[in-house]
Formats: C-alpha cells, sequence, structure tokens
C-alpha cells in the first residue's frame, strides 16, 4: 500500500471513529508506530486532522450538530472527568456558582462538594433535575425559552443573568485557543455567556484536550479574560504555551 492510500483509509477510519490511536493504526496497516506518526504529521500540516497525544482526533468544523443528550448525559471520557474532579475542588462554602448544560458541567455535579452548603444557578433543565436531589445546595434556573440543545439562552435568560451576581463561573464552549479565546457554535449561546462572565468574579475555563487549540464560529470572551483554563494531558503543548502568554492560569489533569 502507497502512503497516500494509507492516509487516505487512515483519514476514513478518523472521521468513523472520532479518535484513532497510533498503536491501533500500525496493527491495522503493519507497519510501525514511527511510520503512524510520520503520517499524522503530515496529515495535521496538511489540514486533514487534529493530532493528539497518542493518536488523532478529526478537525473540528466552525460549527457543530448538538450532541444527543443520550450522549451529552453520560458518565464523560476520563478525561471529562480529571477536568471535573479539579473544578469541582475551586467551590467553598456559601459560594454562588453557575453551571451551564454541558457534558462537562453533567459530569462536574458527580464531583462537586457534598458537606458545605452553596448556591448553583444553571441555566439547563437537566442539571436543575439532578441537583434537586442534593440538599446542601439551593438551585436557581434560568427563566427564558427552553431549548434542549444549548439550554436557556434568549433574550430573557440575559436579562436575569444580568441581574444577578456570581462568585465563580464554569464555562465551556466549542473550542478554546490563545488567539480566539473561548468560541461556541452559534452567536445566542456566545452572547449568554458572555453575560455570565460580566456578573461573574471568577472565570474558569473547562476545556479538554479536544477543543485546545479549536477555534469555533462565535468568540464567546478572549483568552485573556479567564482567570483559569483546566483541562487535560493530552492538550497539546504549544497550544497551552500560548494561552499562558494571554496571562491565563493553566491547570492539567493528569491520568
Amino acid at each position: 500500500m502507497f502512503a497516500e492510500e494509507r492516509r487516505e483509509n487512515i483519514l476514513s477510519i478518523v472521521k468513523v471513529k472520532g479518535r484513532v490511536f497510533a498503536k491501533d493504526l500500525a496493527e491495522i496497516f503493519k507497519v510501525s508506530i514511527d511510520t503512524i506518526r510520520r503520517d499524522l504529521t503530515i496529515m495535521e500540516e496538511e489540514g486533514l486532522l487534529k493530532r493528539t497525544h497518542g493518536g488523532a482526533i478529526p478537525i473540528s468544523k466552525v460549527r457543530r450538530s448538538p450532541i444527543n443528550s443520550g450522549v451529552r448525559y453520560g458518565e464523560g471520557t476520563e478525561h471529562q472527568n480529571a477536568v471535573a474532579k479539579i473544578a469541582a475542588g475551586f467551590i467553598e462554602k456559601d459560594d454562588t456558582v453557575f453551571i451551564g448544560g454541558a457534558s462537562i458541567h453533567y459530569i462536574l455535579l458527580k464531583y462537586i462538594p457534598r458537606n458545605i452548603n452553596f448556591t448553583v444557578v444553571t441555566n439547563s433543565l437537566t442539571i436543575a433535575e439532578k441537583l434537586k436531589d442534593y440538599n446542601n445546595i439551593e438551585t436557581y434556573i434560568v427563566c427564558g425559552k427552553i431549548q434542549e440543545e444549548e439550554g436557556i439562552v434568549d433574550a430573557l435568560a440575559v436579562e436575569f443573568m444580568s441581574s444577578l451576581r456570581i462568585d465563580i463561573a464554569f464555562l465551556t464552549g466549542g473550542g478554546f485557543s490563545g488567539e480566539h479565546g473561548l468560541s461556541s457554535s452559534t452567536p445566542e449561546g456566545a452572547i449568554f455567556q458572555k453575560t455570565v462572565a460580566r456578573v461573574s468574579r471568577k472565570k474558569i475555563c473547562l476545556a479538554n484536550f479536544d477543543k485546545i487549540g479549536v477555534e469555533f464560529f462565535s468568540k464567546t470572551l478572549e483568552s485573556k479574560e479567564f482567570d483559569f483554563v483546566i483541562t487535560d494531558w493530552e492538550a497539546p503543548s504549544d497550544e497551552i504555551e500560548r494561552i499562558q502568554k494571554c496571562g491565563v492560569k493553566v491547570l492539567i489533569a493528569n491520568e
């Protein structure tokens, strides 16, 4: 098999599986891991995929269809769980915290404190439903039009958030880069998160490795506006350096 043909097949596998490992590709194509690594490097330079520690993932489009709720609200990946554990450690007694409706927010609920009292503001019916069983948490839900995909993000939601003050906002989006900051698929979602950030004393971005260096359609916030970015061990080191140069503290969760 010629190198070009092998790379075409690799690209097809990446598109179908969503993520591949170099060692698995080496076994499939009966070549060395070094050969696969060279293939992945060339393909990344050509803009065909994005390399990760040990493998590769597809290039994200600037807009992405909403993730099915059955997939979004699951146990999460090891990377998401590692990030969520660190994030939960920021919550202190009597804090008022914003938690949105992304998959990482749902996973965060597994690790939030159960031995202290605090308040949560959310724009997600799913998150609010989950929190009603937590006796130590007082929960407020944002008012506005219910949209399963992004939660409640319309004009009413923006007005409601503008009237509040938040201690910690856990924000996320489609991607986070040093140059473009945090970005989302829709302007509506970005505007809502801008409002949350404006009324929050501390802004923390939750971004797994597959979001770092990715730029989506609508910018939410500049990198420098965040106090912390929490990511994981597979995040690209060159992009982490660019984010740190913006004055943001980057916390990296370990395996």
